[in-house]
């Protein structure tokens, strides 16, 4: 794959872009519903085992990432919960939530810390879409937290996921 996940980070904050080759209300949706995100959210080896999305300000996503990949040891079997609550949509625009970490119930992890996400998604001339995520996290200890769980190299296994996903979409 040419077109990689682009990632930098400046303090708090991480600052994720790609271009997806397919049109942005496609890549918009295929972030609003659990029956999109269940075909490609996590690093690979992963599936979400839980999946519930209430897709509007003030709805909640909540999430279980699991382990499926034997050959990822310690991690084999390993349930990750996360939950965002989103605070504003703009169809085939944009996405704003907060990321937290939590528990099968929902409840919001205390030691670990959440984050302010803004995702866009701009329709180019060529029919693609540029994908923008930036992430403001309450510190940057808290960012670097995040970042020595692996995190990068997940959400770039994540992202190449979705352009598996989103070709499938398109040749349907």
């Amino acid at each position: 794959m040419t077109n990689k996940l682009s990632l930098k980070v400046d303090g708090q904050v991480l600052t994720m872009e790609r271009v997806f080759d397919a049109p942005h209300a496609l890549v918009f949706e295929a972030h609003s519903t659990a029956e999109h995100l269940k075909h490609w959210w996590g690093p690979n080896g992963w599936i979400l085992s839980a999946c519930t999305v209430d897709f509007r300000p003030g709805g909640v996503w909540h999430y279980c990432m699991k382990c499926i990949d034997q050959n990822q040891g310690d991690f084999f079997g390993y349930e990750s919960w996360g939950k965002a609550v989103y605070k504003e949509i703009v169809t085939n625009e944009k996405i704003a939530y907060v990321d937290y970490f939590s528990d099968a119930e929902g409840n919001e992890s205390a030691d670990m810390p959440s984050a302010n996400v803004t995702m866009t998604f701009e329709a180019t001339q060529d029919g693609k879409t540029k994908f923008v995520s930036v992430t403001r996290y309450p510190t940057e200890e808290a960012l670097k937290t995040v970042v020595e769980m692996g995190m990068e190299q997940g959400i770039s296994e994540t992202s190449d996921r979705l352009v598996a996903y989103l070709e499938e979409l398109k040749s349907s």
